[in-house]
């Protein structure tokens, strides 16, 4: 039963992140994946920030007169 408790919690663990989840049923190895995924989508969003910015500075300086 326990064992089966950890299969369940790890499937739903790959299937999509919900903030304020009870994470507690999630194995070590679990969160350690779930952390990596969130730190990479960190990077990604910060990635698409930092070109929206560029975009929103070049266009800035073309209506600059």
């Amino acid at each position: 039963m326990f064992h089966d408790e950890e299969s369940i919690a790890s499937q739903r663990a790959k299937q999509g992140i919900i903030p304020g989840e009870d994470l507690s049923a999630l194995s070590l190895d679990d969160l350690a994946e779930r952390r990596s995924l969130l730190e990479a989508e960190i990077g990604r969003i910060d990635e698409i920030t930092d070109k929206k910015k560029a975009g929103l500075n070049a266009a800035d300086a073309v209506f600059k007169f």
